[in-house]
Parts: C-alpha cells; sequence; structure tokens
C-alpha cells in the first residue's frame, strides 16, 4: 500500500522568518530533506492504513553567531514521550558509555555521597556504570517506555523533560548533582536558555556539566547528511557552544574530539572561575576557524555533496535492482529514516530492513514503510547486498554479519561515499 502522508503545519513554529534559537539573529537555509515523517516514528502494521504527518527538513546557517539548526521545529512531545532508540544494543555504545563513567568517576573522585544526573538517560546505560562505582544516580527523560527499562537496571528515572522547574524539584528532593550528563541529548533542546537556567539550578557549585553530541565539523566532513532530523534541533560546534555556556556563567575547561558515531565533540563545563581552562579549548576553536565553520560557503560544499551521494546511490541501487539483485539493509536508526526519505527509497527497492532491537521488529520504517526484521533474516535469505544504514557502526555490524560475508554478501555504504565492501 503507498503511504497517505499529510502535511502538518500546526505543530510548526513559523518557518518564513526563521530566528537562530541561540542568538535569536537570522537563519539562512543551506539544505531542504524535503517533506519527512518523524524519523523514530516507526509504524505498526495496524498503522499502515493510517495517515502519516509529514513536516518540512530544512537545515540553516546563523549569520550571526554561526549555530547550524533546523529551520521547523516538531514540539517535543511528538518525538520523544515513546522512543524506540535503546542505548545498551550496541556494544560499541555501551563500552563508550562505561568508560565515560569510569573516566568522570577519576577525574572528579567522586564517591557514594555523590549525586550523577542524566539527561536524556534512555534505558540508563551510562548511568548504570556509575551505579556500578557506587555512585548515587538519577535518570530524567521524557520516555515512559525507556524510564520503565531504566527502572528494572535498577536506575531510579524521573520520567519529564528537563528546564528550570524539573531542576528546581529534583534538587528540593535529591539534593545538588556533582555531575550532570548529557550524551547525545543536548542537540534535541530547543528552549536551550529554560535548559541551561536548570543546568545552573541543579549542579553543585563545584560540579561539572559534561556533553557529548555530534560534532559538526566531523559532519560536515563526512557529509553525514542523515544525522540531520527532527529530533536534532541542533548541531553543534565549540565556538556557538561556548557562547551559550558563557551566558550562563559557565566556562569550558575542556573539550574532546571522540571517534563514537564517527564524529562526536565532548564538552567539559563548570562555572567561572572553578577550574582552569586547557589548551583543547582554544586548540579546537582554532581549527573550527581555519575549516571556515563561519563561513555560508562552507554549508553550500556540503549541501552539493549529499545531493551527489543522493545521485550515486539511487543510480547505484537502481542498476542493482534493473539486473535482479536482491537488496535489504541493516539497522533502523533515524538517519536511516532521513536517508531512505531524501532517496525516495522503499520496499520496491530493499525488501527488509534488519535490526536488533526488538522493539523496532515487526514494525515498518516511517514513511517508506520497509518492513523491519531480525539479524538472523539476512543469514536466512542471502541478499546480494546490505545497505548498512547504520553506517556508524559498520564495523560492529559486518563483525555480526561475517558468516554472510563469507557466503559472499556484500555491503553498501551510503556515507560519507558511496562504496561497496
Amino acid at each position: 500500500m503507498e503511504p497517505c502522508l499529510v502535511e502538518a503545519p500546526q505543530t510548526l513554529t513559523p518557518s518564513g522568518e526563521a530566528s537562530c534559537i541561540l542568538c535569536r539573529g537570522e537563519v539562512t537555509q543551506f539544505l531542504n530533506l524535503g517533506q519527512t515523517p518523524l524519523a523514530n516514528q516507526f509504524l505498526t502494521s495496524a498503522q499502515l492504513d493510517q495517515p502519516e504527518a509529514i513536516f518540512p527538513l530544512r537545515v540553516g546557517f546563523c549569520k550571526g553567531c554561526h549555530h547550524v539548526q533546523l529551520l521547523d521545529l516538531v514540539p517535543p512531545r511528538e518525538m520523544f514521550e515513546h522512543y524506540l532508540y535503546v542505548s545498551s544494543l550496541s556494544e560499541t555504545l555501551k563500552a563508550h558509555l562505561n568508560d565515560l563513567a569510569g573516566t568522570v568517576v577519576k577525574r572528579y573522585r567522586l564517591t557514594s555521597r555523590d549525586l550523577v544526573v542524566d539527561i536524556g538517560s534512555n534505558d540508563g546505560t551510562l548511568l548504570s556504570g556509575f551505579a556500578r562505582k557506587g555512585i548515587k544516580t538519577l535518570g530524567v527523560d521524557p520516555a515512559a517506555n525507556l524510564a520503565t527499562l531504566a527502572r528494572e537496571r535498577g536506575i531510579q528515572t524521573i520520567t519529564k523533560y528537563f528546564g528550570e522547574e524539573t531542576a528546581i524539584q529534583i534538587r528540593k528532593e535529591y539534593g545538588p548533582a556533582s555531575i550532570i550528563t548529557a550524551t547525545n541529548s543536548f542537540p534535541h533542546i530547543p528552549q536551550l536558555d529554560d535548559y541551561m537556567r536548570g543546568v545552573d539550578a541543579l549542579l553543585a557549585s563545584d560540579g561539572a556539566f559534561v556533553i557529548e553530541a555530534h560534532y559538526l565539523l566531523d559532519m560536515l566532513d563526512q557529509c553525514a547528511f542523515d544525522t540531520i532530523y527532527h529530533e536534532h534541533v541542533s548541531y553543534w560546534a565549540l565556538g556557538p557552544a561556548l557562547r551559550l555556556l558563557e551566558r550562563h556563567g559557565f566556562a569550558v575547561v575542556d573539550v574532546e574530539r571522540l571517534p563514537l558515531h564517527h564524529g562526536q565533540i565532548r564538552i567539559w563545563a563548570q562555572r567561572k572561575g572553578a577550574a582552569a581552562v586547557r589548551a583543547s579549548v582554544q586548540k579546537l576553536l582554532a581549527a573550527e576557524d581555519a575549516r571556515k565553520l563561519g563561513d555560508p560557503e562552507t554549508y553550500r560544499q556540503f549541501s552539493a555533496k549529499a545531493q551527489t551521494i543522493r545521485r550515486e546511490l539511487t543510480r547505484l541501487l537502481e542498476q542493482f535492482k534493473y539486473d535482479g539483485k536482491t537488496i535489504a539493509a541493516y539497522g533502523a536508526p533515524a538517519k536511516g529514516s532521513t536517508l531512505l526519505s531524501f532517496l525516495d527509497l522503499g520496499p520496491e527497492t530493499i525488501d527488509f530492513i534488519a535490526d536488533r532491537s526488538p522493539l523496532k521488529q515487526g514494525r515498518y520504517t516511517p514513511g517508506s514503510r520497509i518492513p523491519i526484521v531480525g539479524p538472523e533474516r539476512i543469514e536466512e535469505e542471502q541478499p546480494d547486498y546490505v545497505v548498512i544504514l547504520a553506517w556508524n557502526f559498520a564495523d560492529e555490524i559486518m563483525a555480526q554479519l561475517q558468516n554472510y560475508r563469507r557466503a559472499g554478501g556484500k555491503f553498501i555504504l551510503p556515507v560519507p561515499t558511496v562504496r561497496i565492501v
């Protein structure tokens, strides 16, 4: 059945004259990914006969503060209160988050008296690493289904959005937080000042705020346009993040670039004067300046590369189908939804998508409506090609599917360049 897609403009902020969520300056569009459904709204079979809302997906560049962001904002309640991305299903991500917990405990010499609060805590994977070391933990996440999974792990979780009001309530009940973490949730925030007032209200005077997010410089270098979807309101570089933090009395005291997801930034922030600023901060700011993150031409080039990938991958898949080849895909991440929508791919091209998440198996991709099945289906059917939609975990995925590969199966990696391995 052809999907019934309907525009849902009533949920969007006015987009004709978009203003920057960081500085209220003028935002100029540089890439339009079209009208797309919400990337993580995977459909049940019962929903296939129902209309599916679509939203404009456009990204722009602020002429004032150079912050990269969406021009059209979808209310968080449409995306986050029932969420199907689960952190613990990736062994790579689990290991990374466990390592982060150990690093924070060691760096700040945390003890059982300290409280760590994770904003956007998902199924509690990160906080479990702290809990194993005897640290008090508290998760904050609006997704009731994920909060249930976290509580089953023994991680106390509040099912709310984070902001100043929630932070004040937490502090009254639990006391100040020694550490606040936000791993891959900071880009989701449209109300940045309310969020930062919350961090200020909850964090102890000598505490630290640790952010991890997809890094704009890596997104540009890898042409990772599929990282753009409605949940990701912001595409952070250090410069704009530093401006936001400084406005609320914080200093960036250290920064790291991480290989996870093929490019993340980790920001260590504390109140101004609480710690010395390491050389890494100025070094990365200089790298951003050298990469011309403040130049509109940088983003025009990114847009042109995205269109090139679109043409090359479309041509390749069309040729394979013409030759009678079978094509499946692996991974049903949000970025996969952007890619499928941008290329207008559906079950006529991709037979099925394998994914390890039981929450996604038996469902269908938003918009494209490709069935999602368990990974065993790939070895059972031996498709000629598997498109790795979760290409940021390509090494892990190819290792999981080594029997398929030994039997002659081939993988298609769509980003940063289209290639067959």
